[in-house]
């Protein structure tokens, strides 16, 4: 694992982030909102940490997957209210605050997109 910028990845983490921005902007509910946005997030991440992490495509992968695991199970054991955050806009944002099963569920199509794409890429690219 080694640091190294890579360009490729870094501008479609920035296109995704402002993906992501606009959902969050223009789609106070719903299936793009809460579903497609999950799914678009485990991508962003996945694509950020490659913009710096020269590392195997499977391990950031399951590596991003945990992450948001574990984020989604914190939320069911309402970690913002023990830490005091119950009420703070910029922590509900990242660590969201309800615990749903079909997160998980979009977290882990996500990843496998991922997946398929890399894959494709270095079988054919």
């Amino acid at each position: 694992m080694n640091l190294q910028l890579n360009k490729t990845y870094l501008i479609i983490s920035v296109l995704l982030f402002i993906a992501e921005v606009l959902i969050a902007t223009f789609f106070k509910y719903g299936f793009i909102r809460y579903t497609f946005g999950d799914y678009l997030v485990v991508i962003l991440l996945y694509c950020f940490f490659k913009s710096f992490i020269e590392i195997s495509s499977f391990k950031l992968a399951i590596s991003v997957l945990v992450l948001a695991f574990t984020i989604e199970f914190l939320q069911l054991i309402n970690v913002l209210e023990t830490l005091g955050f119950q009420d703070n806009y910029l922590a509900k944002l990242i660590l969201g605050s309800t615990f749903h099963l079909s997160d998980l569920v979009a977290y882990t199509l996500g990843i496998i997109t991922v997946l398929i794409v890399e894959y494709k890429l270095q079988t054919h690219g």
